[in-house]
């Protein structure tokens, strides 16, 4: 798209915004475009979504973020690990499956969501606003059991990238997904839009491991999947807690 057209776009859709009671004053371009893209560059659709997102930051998220103290039970099976950047500087989360459970507080695993995707984004924020920022999902299959499927965590985490973080996915990649998963993942599918499971590689064979491994690099990617770093647990990885999605 010409830079003209960008311009154009970015005008109406800080205009359509301001129709609908709401303000882009803090937000950079690159934070209006997410959205301007997620809606096919249509200004008053991307201003509704916009507007949307503001309101749900504000009541969900009323801090601006989600301290540990509000998740301590998602935290505590230490499932999720922030590898450092990708080699196109994308923040490589990875889930481990095998050490997740269903919730039984499901406000807080909504919460822990939130957390864990506004702390992916903010580990590669070099300048506090997170603008265009994408991020990689490994999803790791290996060695679960019936007792870890959780098709709710799956749907909910999706529903909240396509609703609330539009354009923040770069990659998603399913490894290891053993036989009795694949229904699972037939009905998740349901609940996703065309432009997020272009996005999802379920790796089969041996040229989508390669794929996996030139996108990620060997240096962030864990031995355990071919590469050469340790896993590293979302808790120890320290950020700037203002440096945050909203």
């Amino acid at each position: 798209m010409e830079r003209a057209q960008e311009e154009l776009a970015l005008t109406q859709i800080r205009k359509s915004v301001e129709k609908l009671g709401s303000s882009t004053e803090s937000y950079g371009d690159p934070t209006l475009m997410r959205f301007l893209i997620a809606r096919a560059m249509d200004p008053e659709k991307a201003a509704k979504m916009f507007v949307q997102w503001r309101q749900w930051r504000a009541a969900f998220v009323p801090l601006g973020y989600i301290p540990d103290s509000e998740v301590p039970d998602e935290l505590e099976s230490r499932k999720i690990c922030l590898q450092g950047l990708s080699k196109n500087g994308f923040p490589v989360m990875i889930v481990k499956g095998r050490n997740h459970f269903p919730a039984k507080d499901q406000l807080q695993f909504k919460k822990f969501v939130v957390h864990l995707l506004d702390k992916t984004l903010a580990s590669s924020s070099k300048d506090g606003e997170i603008g265009s920022e994408k991020l990689i999902g490994i999803f790791d299959l290996q060695h679960i059991s019936y007792k870890n499927v959780d098709a709710r965590v799956l749907i909910t985490g999706f529903q909240f990238l396509q609703a609330y973080y539009p354009e923040r996915l770069a990659k998603f990649y399913l490894l290891h997904m053993p036989l009795f998963f694949v229904a699972v993942w037939k009905l998740v599918s349901r609940f996703l839009e065309k432009a997020t499971l272009e996005k999802i590689v379920i790796v089969s064979n041996e040229e989508e491991r390669l794929q996996l491994m030139r996108e990620v690099g060997e240096d962030v990617l864990p031995e355990e999947y071919g590469g050469k770093s340790k896993f590293v647990a979302m808790q120890d990885v320290v950020i700037n807690p203002l440096a945050v999605e909203g």
